[in-house]
């Protein structure tokens, strides 16, 4: 009661009422508007979420018909873009990036169906970014504005120019907010194909690079999809929505979706839709109850939509909410099925070849369905039994299935042995990581079926452990970082589990879920200091720094780190390497080649890389 008292007597006057500027409160909870931070290495972190606020707004003017061009220069940490659209009104330059709920787009019919009108996008990337510019160039005028973490530093007067018009931002994010940050091309590249794909016509140079589509949808599929596709791309459209889709041979499904130009990674109403919609026309069109799986099972498909007033589950919008196509118009899910029951049932009609081929595959997933059935349900009692009775799975607390904030950053630690996982499971965060003990080496499943996932133990449990046997819908981890040792075996490990991934969940590797653990190679450290450095260059620096003969400890193994000294490499300043797979990439060809049968081509690769492994353990033992 007597503390009750006392927090009542504090003092609670008019000097305790303070109201944040807008730059103060983006800064003071920058989530709120650009979901989490991270330091570049996940396609959903913050700084890709800014230069997307960027490249936005001249999209905008290209919808518009102004500025079929988009200039973009990046380099590790700072971000240039030059459009040719109308260019800001002059008088409204610094207004437009620096006053909350200010922005052209709230009286204009023409971007009804645009996906953000709270007039955020660029004052958050002014407010998070270390240095900040604005320029307009309009009817032979232009006017510049200059910021530092959100407070202008030079407002330059109007003056004359020859430019053409159009509009330039150059931006550096902060470091203190964003630390350890860098851009990913690979990431940034994906972002511009997207942009490209959904507008046709648009052509964006990146650092030199053209990026232009003439088929939109077809393209992405095409660049995202090798030969094993089963039958061409079938390509529709109809008003505000288009649709391209095939199967392959892969195991599972895949999307790519969008709504108002917005890439909803997470899909939303609109593709449960498109999967509900596919189904009951393919149901229909061969007059057979298919299970929805078997019609599911294999497809890539990429879907995009153009609502009014989109409503997402997230400020970062990779959901959509939606169950309407605009306030007084259809359900969304009514006309997207009625687009896809027309436009899909007449082509396949038209195309008698291509319906024979999805009948074929149709018919083959439920063979394999109903052989693999009373193995399944045999290991989902096994798992039932083994989450009971072990303790493979160290369990978190929230979950990335979980409407939690938090739940995003969600992370299950996948270890080799009993001190490895122990490390880790008592240096993490309870509450949002998890860890999971292998057992020994996993099975090589190259070239093997689904049917080996239920009778391997190790593999049930790791997709019982995720909540992945349905498709990766039920994730219940964002982040999946293998940690194994930086030795052969463990480097084994890791190419085990990728095939693993690869071979049967590949959605995973796609969609940025998956990554390796950076832990540290040395400890370089004196009675004052200690360094953790993760390769040679570190070292040598560290040693440089410390000076008078440093003590350097080799870690060979995850095991040999103490819970103490884990907790650093797992926390805010955690270091992962996404595994990327390159446009290029065939998954089937490059399994084959690392984990089919020996060919002369893997053993000259062997050979030649394996001097350049003896260089380096031989400059290892001169340091």
């Amino acid at each position: 009661m007597a503390k009750e008292n006392n927090l009542l007597d504090s003092q609670y006057d008019e000097n305790s009422i303070r109201s944040l500027d807008w730059k103060e409160h983006i800064r003071l909870r920058p989530g709120m508007y650009i979901g989490k931070l991270g330091d570049g290495s996940s396609p959903d972190d913050g700084i890709y979420v800014l230069i997307k606020e960027i490249i936005d707004n001249s999209i905008d003017e290209f919808v518009m018909g102004a500025g079929k061009t988009i200039e973009i220069t990046l380099t590790d940490q700072k971000f240039q873009l030059r459009d040719y659209g109308r260019g800001i009104p002059l008088g409204k330059v610094v207004e437009c990036v620096s006053k909350i709920n200010t922005g052209g787009k709230y009286d204009s019919k023409a971007f009804q169906k645009s996906v953000g009108l709270n007039g955020v996008g660029t004052k958050a990337v002014n407010a998070l970014s270390k240095s900040f510019s604005v320029q307009s160039f309009r009817d032979g005028k232009t006017k510049m504005a200059e910021f530092e973490l959100g407070e202008i530093t030079k407002d330059h007067k109007e003056s004359a120019t020859t430019e053409k018009n159009g509009t330039q931002f150059v931006f550096i994010p902060d470091e203190t907010i964003f630390r350890n940050f860098h851009f990913r091309m690979e990431y940034i590249e994906k972002q511009i194909w997207n942009y490209v794909y959904l507008n046709t016509g648009l052509t964006i140079i990146l650092n030199g690079k053209k990026y232009f589509s003439e088929n939109g949808l077809k393209d992405l599929l095409e660049r995202n999809t090798d030969e094993s596709i089963l039958y061409p791309i079938i390509h529709l459209k109809a008003h505000d929505i288009e649709i391209a889709m095939t199967h392959g041979t892969q195991y599972g499904e895949e999307y790519y979706s969008f709504v108002n130009g917005q890439y909803t990674t997470q899909g939303g109403t609109h593709q449960a839709a498109f999967r509900e919609a596919v189904v009951k026309t393919i149901r229909e069109f061969y007059k057979k109850d298919f299970d929805a799986a078997d019609v599911r099972t294999s497809i890539v498909a990429a879907l995009s939509v153009r609502i009014m007033e989109p409503v997402f589950e997230s400020q970062t919008k990779t959901k959509l909410g939606s169950t309407m196509a605009a306030p007084e118009g259809p359900a969304l899910r009514t006309w997207i099925n009625d687009v896809v029951k027309t436009e899909l049932d007449n082509y396949l009609h038209k195309n008698s070849e291509t319906a024979d081929i999805l009948l074929k595959k149709i018919l083959q997933s439920e063979r394999e369905r109903k052989e693999i059935a009373g193995i399944k349900k045999l290991a989902n009692e096994r798992a039932k039994k083994a989450n009971i009775h072990n303790r493979k799975l160290r369990d978190c607390k929230v979950h990335y299935s979980d409407n939690n904030p938090l739940a995003p950053q969600t992370t299950l630690f996948i270890t080799e042995g009993d001190s490895a996982s122990g490390s880790i499971t008592k240096a993490r965060e309870v509450s949002t990581q998890g860890v999971f003990s292998l057992k020994g080496k996993p099975l090589n499943c190259f070239g093997l079926t689904k049917k080996i996932v239920y009778e391997n133990e190790e593999f049930n449990l790791l997709q019982h452990a995720l909540n992945i046997e349905d498709g990766i819908d039920g994730l219940r981890y964002n982040n999946i970082v293998i940690a194994t040792d930086a030795d052969v075996d463990g480097m084994h490990i890791r190419l085990l589990l990728m095939t693993f991934f690869l071979q049967f969940f590949p959605e995973l590797v796609k969609n940025g879920h998956v990554y390796i653990l950076q832990t540290p190679l040395f400890r370089v450290r004196n009675k004052h200091e200690t360094i953790y450095c993760y390769d040679l260059n570190e070292k040598e620096a560290a040693i440089k720094k410390l000076g008078s003969k440093p003590e350097i400890t080799r870690f060979k193994g995850l095991g040999e780190i103490s819970p103490d000294e884990f907790a650093g490499f797992i926390g805010p300043n955690i270091r992962l390497d996404p595994v990327i797979l390159s446009q290029e990439s065939s998954i089937h060809q490059m399994l084959e080649y690392f984990m089919g049968k020996n060919t002369p081509d893997r053993q000259d690769f062997i050979i030649q890389n394996l001097k350049i492994e003896v260089d380096e353990v031989e400059l290892e033992a001169a340091v």
